[in-house]
């Protein structure tokens, strides 16, 4: 007899578990949750997924995976420094999104002072982010977009810092995000 094929689609429940955990956080969201949310039975949901955490680190890994994704179409549309000074303002957009603030971010902050393993994956998909952003820069330079006086590396560190900063200050009513987004933009100009 040959075991029943499952009846859910397994990337569509990762992308909206994403969309939970990342609206919710880790602690914020139960087992009880996902299984409502994602109309799995407890049963289906262990053999889908296996534990809460472990489908945290899938959505950890679809939302960077899908970061990067977007950043490189745009490079490749627009072309490094145009992709990067766009970068600003599509992650102030909430119109797509289940929160403003990065998810990686929400993680690394939420569950670091816990020593739980989720912080490191996070903080690794954030490594690799700015890896992605240090290779645009290092492009840009070698297009004679910015000068060579600078460090990539540097620019890459400071330019995810700002977004970060911009992501968190955009969940907030009392600031202007925008106008943040677009002074971020305008300080790529003057490299």
């Amino acid at each position: 007899m040959m075991p029943r094929k499952p009846s859910y689609d397994r990337d569509a429940l990762i992308a909206q578990a994403r969309d939970i955990f990342w609206r919710q956080g880790w602690a914020g969201t139960s087992l009880k949750d996902l299984e409502r949310e994602l109309k799995l039975k407890p049963g289906s949901f262990y053999a889908a997924f296996g534990s809460k955490d472990a489908l945290y680190a899938l959505t950890l890994e679809r939302y960077a995976q899908d970061g990067v994704a977007r950043l490189t179409a745009l490079a490749e549309e627009l072309g490094p420094l145009a992709a990067l000074k766009t970068q600003p303002r599509i992650v102030i957009d909430s119109s797509q999104m289940p929160a403003r603030a990065c998810m990686l971010a929400k993680t690394y902050a939420e569950l670091q002072a816990k020593d739980h393993d989720l912080a490191d994956k996070a903080g690794q998909h954030m490594a690799e982010m700015k890896h992605c952003f240090a290779t645009l820069f290092r492009r840009a330079q070698s297009a004679g977009e910015i000068g060579p006086d600078h460090d990539p590396d540097r620019l890459a560190a400071r330019y995810q810092s700002d977004l970060l900063g911009l992501r968190l200050s955009a969940e907030r009513e009392d600031v202007n995000a925008a106008e943040i987004a677009a002074d971020i933009a305008a300080d790529l100009d003057r490299l």
